[in-house]
């Protein structure tokens, strides 16, 4: 068995909610050891979201929380408690890599800031994902991924031009950063190897999650447009929407980017003379006359089965993909080559799906592990990490530092 490329890096974890947990998912599932520092007296919030085993709440059982942090040790610790922050010191010190994600001063605070560490553990790794980064007016605004996706512009842009911005689905930036994090974590490690210096990685996730709309941003700088929303459409390509099918809310994106995929797409409508319409006859003349153009699309596939109008429309040469649905996903063939839903066992919710990672590494696999109940290894992160006696952990565990 090929040796994980992480294998031996030890993590100290003080991230949550998604963007963090996401990140440090990536290091256990390629090796490294990931300890997770939580407290039942400040609840990690996806331990608390939906859904749960059974629709019964419970702070082990949510499928969210267990998706991001599989493969994880859990460590209870009472950060409130100054016996539990000189603990987190003694951690720190063991640790290649320390993450987290608070609003920026936190960390300061419990004396676990980056110049503090790095007195006594000169070569470590610490990443920092806030909101804005730190330093500057908005250092300290707290928030979560709906607010980055109002502060970065994802919102102003998404939805219909008559309507309200729409937030796109869930804690959207959260879901694209963990990708250059990872990145820039491996980065670091690779610089320590061959310098064997340390860094601190300090992750705007505003900063971040304006690379995901750099066209709108080129435009503006370019052309001082500053652009709004379009709901489906595109400023050149027509057809370019997701058009109505048989059954119940099934629909199929359909896009033209060329005379030639449009002609195609009329001889399969069978209607090739629509492609001489002078409404339709190029790009400009679609674009000009879009919203008839999709009212005769819609006519047609209205009645189509939408994975056979997809697979008719790709035969043909034209781009289209079936709006997939979660039950669509778990059944799709791609997904199911490629292994990406992964069933683990775990000790509360049972045997459910994981996500597996959407990169395979040709010399090295990732291994997949289910996520911790909290505080699920906090007796043995004292005893084989801190080296603590079991009497010191229960007098630790009695007074509360343990919680």
């Amino acid at each position: 068995m090929t040796v994980a490329p992480l294998s031996g890096v030890k993590v100290l974890d003080f991230c949550w909610v998604a963007i963090g947990p996401m990140t440090t998912r990536y290091l256990a599932d390629f090796g490294a050891t990931v300890t997770r520092v939580e407290s039942i007296h400040r609840i990690d919030t996806l331990r608390t979201a939906t859904p749960h085993k059974d629709g019964v709440p419970g702070v082990n059982r949510s499928g969210y929380f267990a998706n991001y942090n599989g493969g994880k040790h859990s460590m209870a610790l009472n950060m409130a408690m100054p016996q539990a922050r000189e603990l987190a010191r003694s951690l720190a010190r063991w640790a290649d890599v320390v993450t987290e994600n608070f609003t920026p001063g936190v960390m300061e605070r419990w004396g676990l800031g980056y110049d503090d560490v790095k007195k006594t553990n000169p070569g470590v790794i610490m990443f920092s994902a806030s909101m804005q980064g730190r330093g500057g007016p908005y250092s300290n605004h707290p928030g979560f991924g709906p607010v980055l996706t109002a502060l970065s512009s994802h919102t102003h842009l998404t939805g219909w031009p008559d309507r309200t911005p729409t937030s796109p689905y869930g804690a959207y930036t959260d879901f694209l950063l963990p990708h250059l994090a990872v990145s820039a974590i491996a980065a670091a490690l690779d610089h320590r190897r061959r310098t064997g210096g340390g860094q601190h990685i300090d992750l705007s996730q505003l900063e971040g999650s304006l690379y995901f709309v750099a066209p709108a941003l080129m435009d503006y700088a370019a052309n001082n447009r500053v652009g709004t929303r379009r709901g489906n459409r595109h400023d050149v390509y027509a057809p370019h929407n997701a058009y109505p099918c048989s059954g119940a809310d099934r629909w199929c994106a359909i896009v033209c980017r060329s005379d030639a995929e449009w002609r195609a797409l009329c001889r399969l409508m069978g209607r090739p003379a629509l492609a001489g319409d002078p409404r339709f006859r190029d790009a400009q003349a679609r674009k000009d006359n879009e919203e008839s153009l999709d009212e005769v699309i819609a006519g047609w596939t209205r009645d189509q089965e939408p994975f056979d109008l997809m697979a008719r429309c790709q035969a043909a040469g034209v781009p289209a993909g079936v709006a997939q649905t979660c039950e669509d996903l778990f059944n799709d063939p791609q997904l199911r080559h490629r292994g990406h839903y992964v069933s683990l066992e775990h000790k509360e919710i049972g045997r459910h799906a994981y996500d597996a990672n959407c990169f395979h590494l040709s010399e090295s696999q990732a291994r997949y592990r289910p996520a911790p109940l909290l505080g699920e290894h906090t007796r043995r992160v004292c005893r084989e990490v801190l080296g603590l006696p079991d009497s010191q952990i229960d007098a630790l565990a009695n007074a509360g530092v343990l919680s």
